[in-house]
């Protein structure tokens, strides 16, 4: 879920970094550091805490961009996120980002549920066809649920396409009554 203050600091990432393909590759190494944040307990205990001083968390936060090899800009970004006590927030951060960066790129994320866990080329074969299906390009965001039985059920924005077994046999018991 995207938190509301979230919205202010994305939008003014795209204007510091307004070409979609940088902004993907910027986008990227925050991710990066966001997931080596949050695999850390002393880490999240580090920026959690207000005991531990602004210089402490600078130098950490400087030593790990360093060790990650991250850009100029994304170690910038970083430090005045930490400067603004938000680094615990940067997974938020990065999610309405990106939903900037697809909305200029032109792609629709599509949250899909699937029996199973689905194979490189079934994630292939399935985002194909729903580009299709949608008329534009599908960022996949993948989970399963066993209960559909079978197939897959896509909501891309307030679409929603039922490919599932469980659906069809709704549908099924629905048309007799």
């Amino acid at each position: 879920m995207i938190r509301k203050f979230a919205r202010p600091y994305a939008k003014a990432l795209m204007e510091i970094q307004p070409d979609p393909a940088q902004a993907l590759r910027t986008l990227g190494e925050l991710v990066q550091f966001e997931r080596a944040r949050a695999s850390s307990a002393d880490l999240e205990e580090l920026f959690r805490n207000p005991g531990f001083d602004a210089e402490t968390r600078t130098r950490v936060t400087r030593t790990m961009s360093e060790r990650l090899g991250l850009s100029d800009l994304s170690k910038r970004i970083i430090e005045v996120l930490v400067r603004n006590h938000r680094i615990n927030d940067l997974h938020s951060i990065n999610e309405a980002w990106r939903g900037l960066i697809n909305q200029a790129l032109g792609v629709s994320v599509a949250e899909v549920r699937t029996a199973h866990t689905l194979a490189p080329d079934e994630q292939a074969t399935l985002q194909a066809s729903l580009e299709k299906r949608f008329g534009r390009k599908i960022e996949l965001r993948l989970s399963t649920d066993a209960s559909l039985l079978g197939g897959f059920i896509a909501q891309v924005e307030s679409e929603v396409y039922d490919a599932s077994v469980s659906g069809q046999i709704n549908k099924f018991k629905a048309s007799l009554t």
